[in-house]
Order: structure tokens, then C-alpha cells, then sequence
């Protein structure tokens, strides 16, 4: 696989679209740091490391609104392994008009672009969420 973070974002994307409740998918360090933080957004409800057998997993339980709607409507990769995509802090814009977030990868870790500017650190923009 070229990209994961890609995959695992088509997986949440997907299982929104189809109404799961839970995906699972492969975990590593990047991939878990980013469910933790679309967690800490309020976009999914739970995220549990687990194995399976000797291979590293965790599952994301998602949350949807009133009408069954999932939270999250669209995630979209930004920097990609054959265009990577880095902005400066003052370059950070909001999403949706504050209604979503970015992540992006500093030099003191992965964070929101609302942390990232408030901190005045640039990085790598990963993904936007809304």
C-alpha cells in the first residue's frame, strides 16, 4: 500500500456512506494520532487499539445526528505521498468557515490547524475534515 493514511480516510469515508456503526482497519502510530484527534473533535464517538493475531488494529466507532446522518460529511486527503502539500502558520485557513478542521503534521506533532496557528507553526496539511 502507497499511501495508508489515504486508506484509512476512504475507510471511515466509506463506512459513514454505508451507515456502520464500526470500522476497523490497520493501526499505526500517524493513523491512530489521527483518529485521537478526530475523536477530540467530536466526529466519532470511540477509538480502541486492538491485535489481531500479530497484526496491530483499531476500530473507530462513528457518530451520526438526529436524522442518521453521519458527522463527518466529507474527509479529504490533502498532501499526498506524489505532492506533498506544506503551509506556513499564517497560510492556515479555517475550514468550512470554522464548521470543520484540518491536521496537519508539525514539528511537535500532529495537531488541528486552529492549534497549529494559535501556536504559529507550520507543517504538512494531512487532511480536512467537515
Amino acid at each position: 500500500m502507497t499511501d495508508p493514511v489515504s486508506d484509512m480516510l476512504t475507510r471511515i469515508r466509506n463506512a459513514g456512506m454505508s451507515r456502520a456503526k464500526v470500522v476497523a482497519m490497520p493501526r499505526s502510530i500517524m493513523k491512530f494520532a489521527i483518529a485521537k484527534i478526530i475523536q477530540g473533535q467530536g466526529y466519532v464517538s470511540n477509538v480502541e487499539a486492538f491485535e489481531d493475531g500479530n497484526k496491530p488494529m483499531m476500530s473507530l466507532t462513528l457518530k451520526y445526528d438526529e436524522g442518521n446522518s453521519p458527522m463527518i460529511s466529507a474527509i479529504t486527503r490533502i498532501s499526498k505521498p506524489g505532492q506533498r502539500v506544506y503551509v506556513k502558520s499564517t497560510d492556515l485557513h479555517r475550514v468550512r468557515s470554522g464548521m470543520g478542521f484540518s491536521i496537519v503534521s508539525t514539528p511537535n506533532g500532529l495537531m488541528t490547524g486552529a492549534e497549529a496557528r494559535k501556536r504559529h507553526l507550520g507543517g504538512e496539511l494531512i487532511c480536512e475534515i467537515y
